[in-house]
């Protein structure tokens, strides 16, 4: 089941490495997030995850993260913005979930 997320994770990453970036969005900070680090912290937590475990503070800024996904999504007003978002979103949820299957 592990390995499946994994996999799934890493899929996942390739196909945000294929979106290109929001037009607008750079520079942009919406709920007191800046859009651009929001984005590149998603990728790095993921990419952490596909290494191995995290350390207890990764795991902690990839909950802050989650958060921060959930406060922003709902403001964002353009469409392709709100699919993109979504996919870090999604992609920084899935790290979350395999660190929670490696933890027990």
């Amino acid at each position: 089941m592990l390995e499946e997320k994994l996999d799934a994770l890493s899929r996942m990453m390739a196909e945000h490495m294929g979106m290109p970036f929001p037009p607008g969005f750079r520079g942009l900070d919406i709920e007191d997030q800046d859009m651009v680090i929001l984005d590149a912290d998603a990728y790095g937590f993921a990419a952490g995850v596909l290494e191995g475990p995290i350390s207890a503070q990764h795991r902690s800024g990839l909950t802050r993260l989650l958060t921060a996904c959930e406060k922003i999504l709902p403001v964002i007003d353009d469409q392709y913005a709100t699919k993109y978002f979504e996919h870090v979103r999604d992609m920084a949820a899935l790290a979350a979930e395999i660190e929670s299957l490696r933890a027990k």
